[in-house]
């Protein structure tokens, strides 16, 4: 067997089609075995034909006629046999030729061409049958069987259309199947070839899309593998980066202070630690945001979306901050909504809530509003949060969910690209509309929301 896959499936078709040629061979042969059974049957009923009524005859006319007996034979004749009739005593009284002496020459002679009487040589032997009358014996009927033009000329043409289709089929076969084996295999080894590809680092190798058959699938899960992958590599990348930018500087400056102390140099007061204290407490905000951040950016491969009425759930949302919005001073309402439902994973959708909740009450100051609300509409679930804060700069507004652009807030840089990240993978997007000193607003705005509308 050979090696490679397309030399394996060229050998398997050729395989099927000689399989196939086998058939037809066979199926040729009990044809024409049933053919040739249901032919000498038929011929067996004239033979019986033909000794009945030369019986009848011999009844009828209470002897022999020999005008009765030329016109049996050329009967006979014209269902292809050729007769001899013979007395008890084995006197020939008839036959087959000296009937057509009998008739006229043209008559004799058009029935002996369609009989094919002229070539005696193909025709088989005298077999005899005996003629009985009331159970004695009134001679014997010699018969032979004269060529069958009709069963041998459906015989040649059968087997020259078998020989045309055998020939034409094996030529297909022989002259299809590397081809397809070529056409068959080669999404394989492309597969095969991007695997590798991956393999030695190239992230971004992917394979074309033909289709809609098992290796398509193949081929999509293979390049969603390859996605992730490259995601993955991009993201770990990324988060190297920012962790070092991040966390090299408040670091050094730590261990400054801290050698600063150690020398004497520095007095290890009570407002110096607790600067200290303040700054590990920074970076350990930090380092949770960065795991938030990575959850969110690989969401979308582990979303547990479920359908689910949104009213309670804002309410929910309401209850867990309003100590915090009181001890401010800044009033969160939710506005009705209904019966709305919401398809999405509930615990990131409470994530991004509540990170847009609480950028909401650090941008509000005492007295302000901040407001809830959702709607449905043509792109579908439409989740708002308003505050009356301090608004956000023209000019920050289109890098405000880019990770680690603080702009006038400050913060970490991360919870609004977090945000994104999550609904992103939910297929939604976000939209923020803010005028400064009049305060912002952000809209979620997920698809499939299951709305009643």
């Amino acid at each position: 067997m050979p090696g490679r896959l397309w030399a394996r499936l060229a050998v398997l078709l050729l395989l099927v089609g000689g399989l196939s040629l086998v058939a037809i061979v066979v199926m040729r042969a009990v044809i024409f075995r049933e053919f040739s059974d249901y032919h000498e049957g038929e011929m067996a009923d004239r033979v019986h034909w033909v000794t009945a009524d030369l019986e009848s005859t011999y009844e009828r006319g209470r002897g022999w006629s020999r005008q009765r007996l030329a016109e049996d034979a050329i009967w006979a004749l014209m269902l292809g046999i050729e007769t001899r009739v013979l007395d008890a005593g084995g006197t020939e009284l008839m036959s087959t030729r000296r009937a057509l002496l009998t008739m006229p020459a043209l008559s004799a002679d058009r029935i002996a061409s369609i009989s094919r009487m002229s070539e005696p040589s193909s025709a088989g032997a005298f077999l005899p049958y005996p003629l009985l009358l009331g159970g004695r014996e009134l001679g014997r009927v010699e018969v032979r069987f004269l060529p069958f033009t009709r069963r041998d000329l459906f015989l040649r043409r059968s087997n020259r259309l078998i020989l045309l289709i055998s020939l034409v089929l094996g030529g297909v076969a022989l002259g299809l199947s590397i081809p397809l084996a070529r056409s068959f295999t080669r999404p394989i080894l492309r597969l095969a070839e991007a695997a590798a590809a991956i393999g030695e680092g190239n992230r971004g190798a992917r394979v074309p899309v033909r289709g809609k058959d098992e290796l398509a699938m193949l081929a999509r899960d293979f390049n969603r593998m390859a996605e992730f992958l490259e995601k993955q590599s991009e993201l770990h990348r990324k988060l190297c980066a920012n962790m070092t930018h991040e966390l090299r500087t408040p670091l050094t400056a730590m261990r400054g202070e801290i050698e600063g102390i150690a020398d004497g140099l520095i007095p290890a007061s009570r407002e110096q630690l607790q600067s200290l204290l303040e700054e590990i407490d920074r970076l350990s905000r930090f380092v949770a945001a960065m795991g938030e951040l990575v959850e969110a950016e690989a969401a979308s491969l582990g979303l547990r979306k479920t359908r689910f009425p949104l009213e309670p759930f804002l309410e929910g949302l309401r209850s867990r901050h309003e100590v915090l919005f009181k001890e401010k001073g800044v009033q969160l309402s939710i506005s009705p909504v209904g019966d709305l439902e919401v398809y999405a994973d509930p615990d990131r959708l409470v994530q991004i809530l509540r990170n847009l909740v609480a950028n909401a009450l650090a941008a509000t100051e005492s007295g302000g509003r901040v407001t809830v609300g959702a709607r449905a509409s043509g792109d579908g679930l439409k989740i708002e949060v308003t505050d009356t804060g301090r608004g956000i700069a023209a000019e920050d507004l289109p890098f405000i969910f880019e990770r680690f652009f603080r702009g006038r807030q400050g913060g970490l840089g991360l919870g609004l690209t977090i945000v994104r990240e999550l609904v992103q993978a939910h297929g939604g997007r976000i939209e923020v509309a803010s005028a400064p000193g009049r305060g912002t607003t952000f809209t979620v705005i997920l698809p499939d929301s299951g709305i009643d509308a």
